[in-house]
């Protein structure tokens, strides 16, 4: 019973070994439980004072989900396109090739929304089908709001690919995860007003804020603001072009420091 004690004590010790000396686990443990309790307290303490919101609450918090499901969905569909290059070993043998990184960027861009279409087409008209609620009725606002939405998804997905080709596996968690600090300052289920001032100061700087909501004041009041969806998107491009001049940077310095070969499982 003593050998077995220690040699549990001995497994134990190796994973506590292996969170000292990784800040990136460390930060795992800590982020999906800090993310949730900051969105569901904002949404707790909307829903508090409001009596009104009640009777459309249904369809705004289907369609939320449906168009964080985008952003989340373009993201993880562009980081997993990249990231099946590093766990089959192909990535140091595609940048031998021919193929130049902006050549890679754009083809895992064009998977990722592949993806996206083929996992959400199918889920919104099961929303359809199981509860009555069509995304669709949001009308020619969607393809504005779904054209924001995967852009910046993507500038988040190409800027992380390139933080796991220079450092390495160990910063998969964040090709995983990143998306989701955005999610409480989206507004996804309630009002950007509800976030304390210097919150909403850093909402407005990203696109998904003016998406979602728009969309509320389609379904609350039946306005759309094409003016600030028109922001959304300029603010979508620039994010776009910032991840992928991260990404080309990320690339740069991976190929300076040898690193790109030695990547994969």
């Amino acid at each position: 019973m003593s050998g077995s004690l220690r040699r549990i004590f001995a497994l134990v010790m190796r994973h506590i070994h292996l969170w000292s000396g990784s800040v990136m686990r460390i930060v795992d443990s800590i982020y999906w439980p800090a993310v949730q309790m900051v969105m569901w307290g904002f949404l707790t303490q909307f829903l508090a004072n409001q009596t009104s919101y009640v009777g459309h609450a249904a369809g705004v918090l289907l369609a939320g989900l449906l168009l964080w499901e985008l952003v989340v969905r373009g993201n993880l569909s562009l980081s997993i396109a990249f990231l099946e290059e590093m766990w089959s070993r192909n990535l140091g043998h595609l940048f031998v090739s021919p193929i130049r990184s902006w050549e890679m960027a754009a083809g895992i861009v064009i998977v990722a929304l592949l993806r996206t279409l083929l996992g959400m087409v199918p889920v919104s008209l099961l929303a359809w089908a199981f509860f009555g609620y069509s995304i669709y009725t949001l009308g020619l606002p969607l393809i504005a709001f779904f054209v924001i939405l995967q852009m910046f998804s993507w500038s988040i997905g190409l800027a992380m690919s390139g933080l796991v080709m220079r450092v390495g596996q160990s910063a998969e968690t964040f090709a995983w995860a990143a998306v989701f600090i955005l999610m409480p300052v989206s507004g996804v289920y309630y009002p950007i007003s509800v976030l304390p001032h210097w919150l909403q100061v850093i909402a407005w700087g990203v696109p998904t804020s003016y998406v979602f909501e728009g969309m509320r004041s389609i379904l609350a009041e039946g306005t759309v603001h094409w003016d600030l969806m028109a922001f959304a998107f300029g603010l979508s491009i620039v994010y776009l072009v910032v991840g992928f001049q991260v990404f080309q940077w990320f690339f740069r310095s991976s190929r300076r420091a040898g690193s790109l070969l030695g990547q994969g499982e």
